[in-house]
């Protein structure tokens, strides 16, 4: 007969304060917000049951909750269409081997630790239609040409995307640099060998290879691209007539300025059932992986 093997509770002991924790802050603050979203709330008067009510008129009656809805997909788009890809490039160019590649590596990631309320101030002066430096640099061309970068509805979501683009490079370019140099330096000489060049070297041999990284960069932008908040606050707080509303922010002027705490709430879990949409395949990939 086979011995059983003793179960060491002891060991177990020691996950009871990360167990604490994970419920008190994660766990338990995220049920307790799916049961708020079921009630109208101000915040301090008794709260009324209302079921779904407040997720059917987010779907059927709220035009702003819409706006933010599409102005998130569109965020996303542009996430893994332009942020993505001129991170990649960089991290292309920044792999080589040239003299002071180290300070441009650090000089594209600079802009990445800079808390995005002061990235916010920085482009609301760029911004700025009169004395700003992008309409100002026309002026000094010669060229005629006066834009009202983040109060025309047209142009200020993709002029916040643009001040998101310029901060947010950094991270992802030095995941992906990091996959870069993982690859071996055998199977590219290999590749080199058998005939192809570098662009074909780089789509057939190095982007396999980097699979790991792309899921890993995909899955962290989505999510960010999902809850982005600071930027468009500190630009223009979701105006100028709610055409730069994302999910983030309608959730805070729900629950903080209108008092619609049930609202507000419903909302928050809207972006969570959205960010698990990407998160748990993430997950479940990882986990064949290894």
């Amino acid at each position: 007969m086979k011995k059983k093997s003793k179960v060491d509770f002891g060991a177990y002991a020691f996950l009871i304060p990360a167990a604490v924790i994970y419920l008190s802050v994660i766990v338990i603050p995220v049920f307790y917000s799916l049961f708020i979203s079921l009630f109208k709330w101000n915040g301090v008067a008794e709260k009324e049951f209302v079921g779904l009510a407040n997720y059917i008129n987010l779907f059927t009656n709220d035009a702003t909750f819409m706006i933010a809805l599409k102005n998130n997909l569109i965020w996303i788009v542009l996430t893994i269409v332009l942020l993505m890809t001129v991170s990649l490039g960089f991290a292309v160019i920044l792999n080589k081997q040239f003299r002071g590649r180290t300070v441009f590596r650090a000089f594209f990631y600079f802009p990445c630790v800079i808390a995005p309320i002061a990235v916010a101030i920085i482009w609301r002066w760029i911004y700025n239609p009169n004395i700003g430096f992008i309409n100002q640099f026309f002026k000094v061309l010669g060229i005629n040409f006066k834009q009202t970068w983040i109060s025309d509805p047209k142009v200020s979501l993709y002029a916040i995307f643009a001040a998101a683009l310029w901060q947010g490079i950094g991270q992802p370019m030095i995941l992906f640099l990091a996959g870069l140099q993982a690859v071996s330096p055998d199977v590219l000489e290999a590749a080199t060998i058998d005939g192809a060049g570098p662009v074909r070297k780089f789509f057939s041999v190095t982007v396999p290879l980097m699979k790991e990284t792309f899921v890993m960069v995909l899955a962290t932008l989505i999510v960010a691209a999902m809850k982005v908040y600071d930027i468009v606050q500190g630009l223009t707080g979701g105006g100028p007539n709610n055409s730069t509303q994302v999910l983030a922010t309608y959730m805070y002027s729900q629950t903080f300025q209108y008092n619609n705490v049930g609202m507000g709430t419903a909302v928050a879990c809207v972006m969570v059932v959205m960010m698990l949409v990407v998160i748990i395949p993430y997950i479940s990939f990882t986990a064949k992986e290894k």
